[in-house]
């Protein structure tokens, strides 16, 4: 049997026969200082450092040492985001004896007096920071588990100059009497920073929407129950904005998922960018008239959604703005084609154009072609149900649109979100 311990966090380790009688034991170094009158005086310490060869120890004693256990020492809860995973796939669930502690992130909202059951969690340790980043950017409440790299001051200069309303707080040593501390500052001061290596976990905040209605299912939200929303739903002028025929499908191309960013370039009415931020991607709206820029932030605070909103022109307003994984294009007028290449040559993953006049079809295909795209169109030709006089109906046929989009090759075998886990304990 291999028991795992929960420190850290909440309760001091105290004697145990799993620990007193491990003839091996494996933790970090503090972890296993702080157990040292504990453990037996001949059994194995191992510090962690690369983890497989800790494993490594730890199965030669599964195999070939019959009665003598492994203790190993972790951190608050060992089940979230920590060392019970890599266990279990190595040796099994049912060779685990998992005594938690209290996770770092619930000891922080613990702290700071906010229920946690409805924020997101994301891990920035040994991956990606853009995705911790934009997940922040689409939610009102994250914790961030951070690590060498992607930390404080990392995460607030990416978040600084885009979502400069967002408030941190920094918890560091949490669980250990008189040192832990935890910091309330904005993006800007966190970037300004050096925070060493004592730092648990990071809470980013929207303070005005921390308190979210009370729900059944923990996290920050289901997916949206419908989308594809009527154009009723939006503040628009003169019905300039994408039908809800042309969204459907220009959302089913787009894929935006938690952890994602997506450029809506020519917005409009920010219908795109607003259902984007529904699904919970980050979303930035690219519009360049002053009521535009208005109207797309009403229709976000009407959705209940941040959408980062940008007042200027394509291509010259991209070059301020974080690399994308996907783009929708609905405007562009002489300077599409420039549009349509400077986005295919930063997204990660995907550009979706609208076109209306079919001598752009061919320009729009041939950008996307010139970037290693896999590219593809539909021309959308929809008649919508309207009424007669006598309670009868007629088809009333909307203006045609086309839809052009491309596909980065290794990409497009990509569905699943495997980087966002989002706990309730």
């Amino acid at each position: 049997m291999i028991t795992v311990f929960g420190t850290g966090t909440g309760t001091p380790l105290s004697p145990d026969p799993a620990l007193s009688s491990a003839a091996v034991v494996v933790g970090g170094r503090r972890h296993l200082d702080a157990a040292e009158a504990l453990l037996a005086p001949g059994a194995e310490r191992v510090v962690l450092g690369p983890l497989a060869p800790a494993l490594d120890t730890v199965e030669r004693y599964v195999e070939n040492e019959e009665g003598q256990g492994v203790a190993v020492l972790a951190s608050g809860d060992p089940g979230f985001f920590g060392i019970v995973r890599a266990l279990a796939e190595r040796f099994g669930p049912a060779a685990l004896d998992v005594r938690p502690g209290v996770s770092s992130v619930a000891t922080a909202f613990a702290r700071v007096g906010l229920p946690w059951d409805d924020a997101a969690v994301v891990s920035a340790h040994g991956r990606d920071l853009r995705t911790a980043v934009n997940v922040c950017r689409a939610y009102p409440k994250t914790a961030v588990l951070t690590g060498p790299g992607a930390g404080p001051a990392e995460l607030g200069a990416e978040l600084a100059h885009r979502s400069a309303d967002r408030v941190l707080v920094v918890a560091s040593r949490l669980g250990d009497p008189g040192h832990e501390s935890l910091e309330r500052i904005t993006p800007s001061e966190a970037a300004a920073r050096d925070w060493g290596d004592s730092v648990n976990v990071v809470l980013c905040l929207d303070e005005k929407r921390v308190l979210a209605p009370v729900r059944t299912l923990a996290g920050p939200g289901r997916p949206p129950a419908r989308w594809a929303l009527d154009e009723s739903e939006f503040a628009h002028r003169d019905s300039m904005i994408t039908k809800f025929e042309v969204r459907a499908l220009a959302l089913a191309r787009l894929g935006p998922r938690p952890g994602d960013l997506v450029w809506d370039i020519g917005a409009g009415s920010g219908s795109v960018a607003v259902e984007c931020a529904r699904f919970g991607a980050a979303a930035v709206a690219v519009e360049k008239t002053v009521d535009g820029v208005a109207r797309i932030r009403d229709n976000a605070a009407a959705h209940g959604v941040d959408v980062r909103v940008v007042h200027g022109a394509a291509p010259t307003v991209l070059s301020d703005l974080a690399d994308p994984d996907a783009v929708f294009i609905g405007g562009g007028g002489r300077e599409l084609t420039a549009i349509v290449t400077a986005c295919a040559r930063r997204t990660r993953r995907s550009v979706v154009v609208a076109v209306a006049a079919v001598d752009r079809v061919g320009a729009v295909r041939d950008a996307l072609d010139a970037a290693g795209f896999v590219s593809d169109g539909v021309l959308l030709q929809s008649s919508r149900l309207a009424p007669l006089p006598g309670d009868v109906s007629r088809l009333a046929a909307a203006n045609p649109v086309f839809l052009v989009w491309g596909v980065r090759p290794d990409t497009q075998s990509a569905t699943s979100v495997d980087f966002l886990e989002r706990r309730s304990s």
